[in-house]
């Protein structure tokens, strides 16, 4: 009798009741829900620290499951951001618009509102006039479907691109990161139809909602929340059936996998593709609760930390990178936010605020060396999850095959 998806992985269904109780306890003790325990902007916090674990998941797909460090993904998550952000700037602005334009003794034309819309959000850089990527910024609907279409096909050309012409290892690394440098360097120019180095702001209004900050806050947690937990349930069904065991063994030996006749560029660019699509997700929600987005998020170092916190977590693990994302991001709050003491050392104080970078990639550094398999290594050891005792016997059904002493050196 075959065993069901949640049979033969215990850990997802430990991971989501874990991700679930997490949620319901912060909820009742949060200002929101009325008991004030803890404060909206530490909400904020958890829910873009859910948004962040998501990513990490998709990276733990591509990097860890499938051996491609992709450089690059911060785009996507980026990008996911950019598209839910132009509806909300342009809903907000347009109601600020229609509510000061329905004073005036002759109603305003549409054409006149657009204008005043148009005024509002790009006289920044010096323009009134939409560009074509504000197209569908009035419809919701439209704008959803661009978070997941926009970096999804523009991970799908790159990626047809890059496997196609057989890149790998470090110089697929570099044309990754060239891809994020290159998509920063165009958001950053007044003409790229997204305000330049002004960026979209004020994202945390939702508008037409007169809900309290408090209770938006939560409905971000919660929506952040059932993202990862459905973006895990899929990276975990992903990687545990064939399709996990071909991208294993891409990542392993791809020389064997395509000797094998498997079509190894197809499984690298699906995986490319859908985890471009989680990272645009996370962002999605990200961005309304930072409240702000501009093209400094989609620098090249935003990705290389995106690796830090999967390597310091336990790549190949999925569990290992919600972990490190989640260790990594809420220490780096402490530590950046003033919240860290300072340390005298009577010749010098040592402040984290300046001290916290340097900290970050001695942890990595040290992480690498002497514990590959991350923070999730210590989950492994609480569950057992060693080489089986079978005291000395074959491994192999034949007479001697590697034993467990020997397979263990």
């Amino acid at each position: 009798m075959q065993r069901s998806f949640f049979a033969k992985n215990p850990s997802v269904l430990v991971f989501l009741a874990l991700l679930a109780i997490f949620t319901l306890v912060v909820t009742v003790l949060s200002e929101g829900f009325g008991m004030g325990f803890i404060s909206t902007s530490f909400i904020k916090t958890l829910g873009k620290t859910l948004c962040l674990c998501l990513i990490a998941v998709a990276m733990d797909l591509i990097w860890g499951f499938t051996g491609i460090l992709s450089l690059g993904h911060f785009a996507f998550f980026g990008l996911g951001g950019y598209m839910i952000g132009m509806w909300l700037m342009y809903e907000r602005t347009r109601l600020i618009v229609v509510e000061s334009l329905s004073q005036a003794e002759i109603p305003p034309t549409s054409a006149e509102v657009v204008d005043a819309i148009g005024n509002q959000i790009f006289g920044v850089v010096g323009s009134s006039e939409f560009p074509l990527v504000w197209a569908f910024a009035d419809s919701l609907f439209l704008q959803l479907a661009l978070v997941v279409l926009v970096p999804g096909i523009l991970a799908l050309v790159f990626g047809w691109l890059a496997f196609r012409s057989r890149v790998t290892g470090v110089y697929l690394s570099i044309l990754t990161q060239a891809m994020t440098l290159a998509l920063a360097l165009y958001l950053f120019q007044n003409d790229s139809g997204l305000r330049g180095n002004n960026g979209l702001s004020g994202l945390q209004n939702l508008p037409g909602v007169t809900a309290s900050q408090d209770q938006v806050s939560l409905w971000f947690l919660w929506a952040s929340a059932f993202a990862l937990g459905v973006g895990y349930l899929i990276a975990a069904w992903v990687v545990s059936g064939k399709f996990g065991s071909v991208i294993r063994g891409i990542r392993d030996n791809e020389a064997r996998v395509r000797f094998l006749g498997y079509s190894v560029e197809t499984y690298k660019l699906a995986v490319f593709t859908l985890t471009a699509c989680l990272a645009a997700i996370a962002g999605a929600l990200y961005y309304p609760q930072a409240g702000i987005i501009n093209p400094a998020e989609i620098a090249p170092i935003a990705s290389i930390y995106l690796a830090v916190w999967v390597a310091i977590g336990g790549r190949g693990r999925l569990y290992g990178a919600v972990i490190g994302a989640a260790f990594v991001s809420l220490l780096s709050t402490w530590f950046t936010g003033g919240q860290a003491p300072d340390i005298s050392l009577g010749f010098y104080t040592i402040k984290w605020v300046d001290w916290w970078l340097v900290l970050l990639g001695l942890s990595f550094v040290l992480v690498t060396l002497f514990a590959p398999k991350g923070m999730g290594g210590l989950v492994d050891l609480w569950t057992d999850r060693r080489v089986p005792n079978r005291h000395g016997a074959d491994l192999g059904p034949d007479d001697g095959a590697l034993r467990e002493k020997e397979a263990s050196e």
